[in-house]
Parts: C-alpha cells; sequence; structure tokens
C-alpha cells in the first residue's frame, strides 16, 4: 500500500516525500488506519519492520490538523532506553519538518543539570510529544515538573524490554495520572504472558496487529561453534588473529561479559570499545559516534543498549552468548547485511544453550553451518540437546538445586535404613532418584 492512499494529512506526506518514503510496511498499513480512528492498538512485530512510523505518522497528523490544547502535553511515548528515546526523537524531526507547530522533547538519563532544565522549561510549556524513558519520566512527576492530565495519546515502544528491565510498576503508574479516554498505543516485538497481561491492563478494546517474525536476510552467512564456556575467549582470539575483521558487532547476555570480552581483544591490540548500563549516557554517545564514524572497528554490546544501534555497513556479527528468544536471534544478526551488502552471523553455542540454538535452527528451517574448533584448545560438545538445557532460568544449571537433591537422596537413605517396613523402604527409595530425574 502506498502512503498516499492513508488518511495521513500533506505535511506527513510531503516530510515522506523528502525522505523518499512510498510504500508501507506491513505494520503501518495495518496500524495507521487503527490508530486514526481512535482505537486502542497492540501490535506485535519484530524491531526493523517500520513501527516508529507506523505510531509517529497518524498521531502527528492528528496533531498537525490541530483540535488539542496548544499549553498541553498531548502525547507521551515511552521508550526502554535513551538509545531508543534518541533514535524516535530524530524520526519525529524528520516526519514533522512541515509541521513547525507540533513540539516535542526527548526526556531520558544520564544528563548534566543544563539538559534537565531544557526537559523541565519544554514539559511546562506544553510540549506535544514527550519521548521518555520510564525512569526520568518518573523523576519528573515527582517533582510535580509535568502535567499528564490532557494527555491524548500514550505509546508504550518495545513493551517487552521495558517489562525485562523492571519498568512494570513505572508504567502502570504513569498510566494511573492519565485520562480515562486517553488512546494508548502498545508494542512489543514478542507476546509473553506478562505483555497479555499488560495490555488487558491499559487497552480498551484494542485492535490486534501481529506479525509473524521473518526470517534473516538470506545474505547473512550463518556459522556456529559448539564449545565450553570456557573456550570462548579461545575463539575469539582465533577469530580475529585469522581473519581482518571491521565494522563488527559482538553481542554478550550480560555487562560482565562485555567487558571481559573487551579487556581480550584489546589485549590483541584490536580498535574497539564497549556499550552496557555502566556507561553514562555521554560517554554512550562518544562511543557510538566514534563506532559509526569508523574510529573504532569493534563494538561489544549487550542486548538491551543494542536496541538503538542503526547502521548500514555491519560486516560480521558474533553473538557470544545465544540469545534464548528467537526474535533475539533475528534481531541481532538482522544489523548486518543491510543496503544489499552482504554480511557474516556466527554463534558461539555452549552445551547449555544448544537446545536453544536448535530452536533457532527450527524456526529458519535450516541446519546452521558449525565450523570446527581451532586446533589446540579441545573438544567440544556433542550437539545434540543437554538435560538441563531445557530448564527455561537464563542462568543456566542450577547447583544450589542439585545439592539439594544430593541431600535430599542422602536423608531419604539414612531414613530408609532406620524403618523397618518393607513397603515404606519401597516407597522412600524411589523418591531420590525421581528427584534426581526432575533436576535434571
Amino acid at each position: 500500500m502506498d502512503f498516499y492512499e492513508l488518511d495521513i494529512n500533506d505535511n506527513a506526506l510531503d516530510a515522506l516525500d523528502d525522505m523518499h518514503f512510498t510504500t508501507c510496511t506491513p505494520i503501518q498499513e495495518q496500524c495507521i488506519p487503527y490508530i486514526l480512528d481512535g482505537r486502542d492498538v497492540l501490535g506485535v512485530a519484530q524491531t526493523g519492520t517500520g513501527k516508529t512510523a507506523a505510531y509517529l505518522l497518524p498521531i502527528l497528523s492528528m496533531l498537525d490538523d490541530g483540535g488539542f490544547p496548544s499549553d498541553a502535553i498531548n502525547c507521551i511515548i515511552m521508550s526502554p532506553t535513551r538509545e531508543l528515546a534518541q533514535q524516535i526523537d530524530q524520526a519525529m524531526q524528520g516526519f514533522a519538518y512541515y509541521m513547525p507547530e507540533v513540539s516535542s522533547v526527548a526526556v531520558y538519563g544520564g544528563n548534566d543539570g543544563n539538559r534537565y532544565d531544557q526537559e523541565f522549561q519544554a514539559m511546562k510549556m506544553g510540549a506535544d510529544v514527550i519521548i521518555a524513558t520510564p525512569g526520568r519520566l518518573k523523576s519528573h512527576i515527582s517533582m510535580g515538573n509535568i502535567d499528564l492530565s490532557r494527555v491524548s495519546f500514550f505509546v508504550l515502544d518495545e513493551a517487552d524490554r521495558m517489562l525485562d528491565m523492571g519498568f512494570s510498576d513505572d508504567i502502570l503508574s504513569i498510566a494511573k495520572l492519565l485520562p480515562e479516554d486517553c488512546q494508548t498505543v502498545m508494542f512489543s516485538a514478542t507476546m509473553p504472558k506478562d505483555i497479555e497481561r499488560l495490555a488487558h491492563s491499559l487497552l480498551k478494546n484494542p485492535a490486534l496487529v501481529k506479525l509473524a517474525v521473518s526470517k534473516p536476510a538470506e545474505k547473512i552467512h550463518q556459522t556456529a561453534y559448539i564449545c565450553h564456556e570456557n573456550q570462548k575467549i579461545s575463539i575469539m582470539r582465533h577469530l580475529f588473529k585469522e581473519q581482518e575483521m571491521k565494522r563488527v558487532i559482538v553481542f554478550a547476555a550480560k555487562k560482565q561479559g562485555v567487558k571481559e570480552i573487551t579487556r581480550e581483544l584489546r589485549k590483541m591490540k584490536i580498535n574497539c570499545d564497549e556499550m552496557h548500563s555502566d556507561l553514562s549516557q555521554s560517554e554512550r554517545d562518544d562511543v557510538m559516534y566514534r563506532f559509526k564514524a569508523g574510529q573504532v572497528n569493534v563494538l561489544i554490546a549487550t542486548d538491551i543498549v543494542a536496541r538503538g544501534i542503526d547502521i548500514d555497513d555491519i560486516a560480521v556479527v558474533i553473538n557470544y552468548d545465544v540469545p534464548h528468544d528467537v526474535e533475539d536471534y533475528v534481531h541481532r544478526i538482522g544489523r548486518t547485511a543491510r543496503a544489499d551488502r552482504d554480511g557474516r552471523a556466527i554463534t558461539l553455542v555452549r552445551g547449555y544453550d544448544i537446545a536453544y540454538f536448535m530452536q533457532i535452527e527450527k524456526f529458519l528451517e535450516k541446519t546452521i553451518e558449525k565450523t570446527p574448533l581451532p586446533e589446540g584448545i579441545g573438544e567440544g560438545p556433542e550437539y545434540k540437546p543437554m538435560k538441563k538445557a531445557g530448564v527455561k532460568s537464563k542462568r543456566g544449571s542450577h547447583p544450589r538445586r542439585a545439592r539439594h537433591s544430593r541431600n535430599s537422596s542422602k536423608s531419604n537413605k539414612t531414613s530408609q535404613s532406620r524403618k523397618s517396613s518393607h513397603s515404606s523402604n519401597s516407597r522412600n527409595a524411589g523418591k531420590p532418584k525421581h528427584s534426581r530425574e526432575q533436576q535434571s
């Protein structure tokens, strides 16, 4: 569908023309009419499908057409991270280029006092659109800096990430301050039970738009190393020693992993830098600027900050840790092979994560090429599901539970020796074995 077939105003269409946007993505085609009709919307689609334009274009079009208070905050857009808030703000500037009467401000932490004062003044004057991270917005609310009583639109972008980061209570407390007739739009890459519960709490008779997760681009050459955890750093050394790799993003599950990988690569004189939540906003901005400008060859990052990475010339993506959601895997490797370029995706699969990686292969409907381990680092695990990989906890193995199971076994055996009844012995004898099976 062409954007001209939608009921968005001429100023928005002029901006789209300037950006050479003509055809809607599926999420835009389905969501924009619902939002223009005043419906609450729950959109489920992976990152990179055009969700930002799917809510910004209709909301900006309606604000520009008038009928909303000029001295009120008319729209709140919630973002899980500062990077995504900045990205939304940039998109806002482009789409609203021909809408001088529609004002906006991005509100996020990690800034100095001057930035906080600017946010305060913008909110007091009634900026039409506030793009905010939950923590920063809560700070302004607690200080009495913002009036949400006349908000007409409430948007939650990357709602699943916000819940993963523990913002559920903040979101609900902010929503309670909004008018009853506020139109709510919620977007999420996944649809777990907690997202369903949040949607039920916030949305009124919503239109559900759910797109299937699309498969990665065929131009991405995907490979994997099946290894033990203590072999991963050796594989990284091998990769960067044997091949001249530039424009690389390495994804790790935790910030401690990011720091460890960065230390090891710097020992190898690799031009790299790190992105994680321990960095200040100015430090993160500086890292992203230098990486985008080509001053840094390799970026090591966690998933949370990686949501704000939007660069077209990434040549290689390395999954140091296997993501436990198929959507996260697709999102990560989708950073490469963009703008008709070729790309590579390399995943290091430890034994406990084999079952998760098999689920990724099942979704992709293909077997990902397994690369032999480098010489001298030993053998890796066999590529078959390990019993503990089925445990849903992201912590992997559970040594405390294992000890508890062994202690229970000893306790039961002791009690068996004290019982004279053969039937009691038989019943109790089965319990430790059953406990061990459950733990495995």
